[in-house]
C-alpha cells in the first residue's frame, strides 16, 4: 500500500525540531541584513571598563536568537546539520539579495500615497547593499567557526559543561564576525569600489565595540541554552547527541 501524505510529512519529533530551529535561523539572518541599514547609538557605563558608547546596527537585534539557535542546532544535530543549516542561511540570504537588487531596477510609480519614493527606497535597499555583503560573508565565517569550536568543546569536556560549548564559541567566533563585518564594510568594499573608506582605527573601534555589546548578550543568553535544552527534553523528549569521537 502506497503511503498517504500524512504518512510521509515529517517522519518523526527531531526531524520536525530541526525543521523549525532551521525556519527561524533563516529568517534572522535575512531580517539581521535587511535591519542592517540602521545605525544606533548609546552610551554605557560597565563596572571595570567604564564609560563605553555602543555603536552597532539594529540589525544585532537578531542576534540573541541565532547564538541561542546554533548553539541547539550543535547540540541536537550535530556539526554536519548545523553546517547544514548555515549554508542554506547563506544560500538564502542571497536569493534575497539577488531579488532586492532586481526589484531596484524596476522603475518607481510616484505619487502613489503609502508608498516610497525612488529616493527613499534607494535610500535603504540601496545603502543596505553593501552591509548585507559585508554580514553575509561575516555570517558564513563566524557560523563556521562557532560549529567547529562547539564540537571541540564538546569533545574535550566530553559533554560536561554545556555553557563552556555554548558561551566559549560564541564569544570566539563572534570576535572574528565583528572585525570582519566591520573591515569589508567600512574599507574592504569601498576600497574595491574606489569610494570613500574609514580609517583602520574607526574600523578598530566600531569593531571592538560592536563586540562587547555582543559578548555580554552571549553570556547572558547561558541560562536561556540551560532552558532550551530542559523543554527540547521535557517537551519532545528529544535527547543531544553524543559526543563525537573525531
Amino acid at each position: 500500500m502506497p503511503p498517504t501524505q500524512t504518512d510521509i510529512w515529517i517522519p518523526d519529533r527531531r526531524a520536525k525540531l530541526y525543521l523549525w530551529l532551521s525556519g527561524v535561523f533563516i529568517t534572522c539572518l535575512i531580517l539581521a541584513n535587511v535591519l542592517g541599514v540602521k545605525l544606533f547609538r548609546f552610551d554605557l557605563n560597565l563596572p571595570l571598563l567604564g564609560h563605553i558608547k555602543v555603536e552597532h546596527t539594529t540589525g544585532m537585534l537578531t542576534f540573541p536568537v541565532t547564538f541561542l539557535l546554533t548553539d541547539l542546532l550543535n547540540e541536537y544535530y550535530g556539526k554536519k546539520g548545523a553546517r547544514r543549516v548555515t549554508f542554506i542561511a547563506f544560500a538564502m540570504g542571497a536569493l534575497a539579495f539577488i531579488f532586492i537588487w532586481i526589484s531596484r531596477q524596476f522603475p518607481i510609480l510616484e505619487g502613489i500615497p503609502g508608498t516610497a519614493d525612488e529616493k527613499s527606497y534607494e535610500l535603504i535597499f540601496g545603502a543596505a547593499a553593501l552591509m548585507y555583503i559585508a554580514s553575509l560573508i561575516a555570517f558564513l565565517l563566524g557560523s563556521l567557526l562557532d560549529i567547529f569550536l562547539f564540537a571541540v568543546f564538546k569533545r574535550a569536556t566530553g559533554g560536561r559543561m554545556v555553557w563552556l560549548r555554548a558561551t566559549g564559541s560564541t564569544v570566539i567566533s563572534q570576535l572574528f564576525d565583528s572585525f570582519i563585518v566591520t573591515f569589508l564594510f567600512f574599507w574592504a568594499i569601498p576600497l574595491v569600489l574606489n569610494q570613500d573608506k574609514a580609517t583602520l582605527g574607526f574600523v578598530f573601534a566600531t569593531a571592538l565595540t560592536g563586540y562587547i555589546l555582543k559578548f555580554f548578550i552571549a553570556v547572558g543568553l547561558t541560562p536561556f541554552i540551560y532552558l532550551g535544552r530542559w523543554l527540547i527534553r521535557t517537551q519532545l523528549g528529544i535527547q543531544p547527541l553524543p559526543v563525537a569521537k573525531s
